[in-house]
């Protein structure tokens, strides 16, 4: 064998054997591509790793704050039901009086003595000026205080939307929620003006937020004031964004105004047509009374008389129970 052939053998088995033990000559883009790919799925897998315990930690944390919101919430609305037991000196304190009992009991008095004697000296008999006497002693001061009540609460709704959007602001602004509150009880409209310095006062003595705000529901036991208390409690407790939850209060309660409003001109009628025929009998009898004064005197003078008249005013009193719980919505 010539040299030459023996040497060009020799070469063709030396490249042999190199590209046999050299790694990542023959077939080096396929093992690229899956070295490539592997090193993806591990990062893949890293994380997405990663993400999964992110939300697991993040959906722990939002069960944990849930749980403390509802613990909060279920001791406010335990608080509310004890606090919900009224007394005549809570019902005086919510209708925005001093809460005299002795004084609204000697008023009560001196009303159904004078109802009394006025039925009595014009001709009504004598049982029938005592139960008109005690109608006078103790209905219609408890209607009165009743519509005290009522005209004070829309009163203080009016403003109190105002009142908490003034508490945003401050919060926003930097200051503190007792130093916003301070601000609400210097330049709010009444009754909101009273109320936030009740608080304030509160505060001044060593209650802290919590405990301070909840004179005001004492005071005004309604939904509004109990969602303002829950916010302010809730955040005392747990922390959280006060013055975003302060905003969506605000909006909350500015629609139920809207929605209010509008209940109240939808039901208009329906109320218009009950006022009239509620007042309708009373007043057909007191224009029978001036043209025949002695037409309606059997009803009155005699047995059968009085006894139809004591039917009729208890159908008359049905009545305008029932056209009043027909026009009241709850909203």
């Amino acid at each position: 064998m010539s040299p030459l052939i023996l040497f060009f053998l020799t070469a063709i088995a030396i490249g042999a054997i190199g590209l046999a033990l050299v790694p990542g000559v023959a077939g080096s883009g396929r093992a690229g591509k899956r070295m490539k790919a592997l090193r993806q799925s591990d990062g893949r897998s890293v994380r997405g790793r990663q993400r999964g315990r992110a939300e697991a930690d993040g959906q722990k944390s939002r069960n944990k704050r849930r749980k403390s919101l509802q613990e909060v919430l279920d001791e406010q609305n335990e608080t509310n039901k004890k606090r919900k037991k009224k007394t005549l000196k809570k019902r005086l304190i919510q209708a925005g009086m001093k809460g005299n009992v002795a004084a609204f009991y000697r008023y009560s008095a001196i009303l159904g003595v004078i109802v009394f004697l006025f039925t009595w000296l014009t001709g009504v008999p004598l049982h029938f000026a005592v139960v008109f006497g005690a109608f006078g002693f103790y209905a219609l001061p408890r209607w009165y205080l009743a519509n005290r009540t009522k005209s004070f609460r829309a009163k203080f709704l009016d403003e109190f939307p105002n009142a908490i959007e003034a508490i945003v602001r401050g919060v926003k602004a930097g200051m503190p929620v007792n130093e916003s509150m301070k601000v609400v009880a210097s330049e709010a409209k009444e009754p909101v003006k009273t109320e936030f310095i009740r608080v304030v006062e509160q505060q001044s003595v060593g209650k802290n937020m919590g405990e301070a705000i909840t004179i005001m529901f004492d005071r005004l036991p309604i939904p509004e004031v109990n969602f303002f208390v829950v916010v302010i409690t809730v955040q005392q407790q747990s922390g959280g964004n006060l013055s975003e939850a302060l905003g969506n209060l605000a909006t909350v309660l500015r629609n139920r105004k809207k929605m209010k409003a509008k209940v109240k001109a939808m039901s208009s009628e329906a109320k218009a047509s009950a006022g009239i025929i509620g007042a309708l009998p009373f007043v057909v009898a007191t224009l029978v009374s001036f043209v025949s004064p002695s037409y309606l005197l059997p009803l009155f003078q005699t047995q059968i008389g009085n006894v139809w008249l004591g039917a009729a005013g208890l159908l008359m009193a049905m009545g305008v129970f029932v056209m009043y719980r027909m026009v009241q919505f709850e909203y």
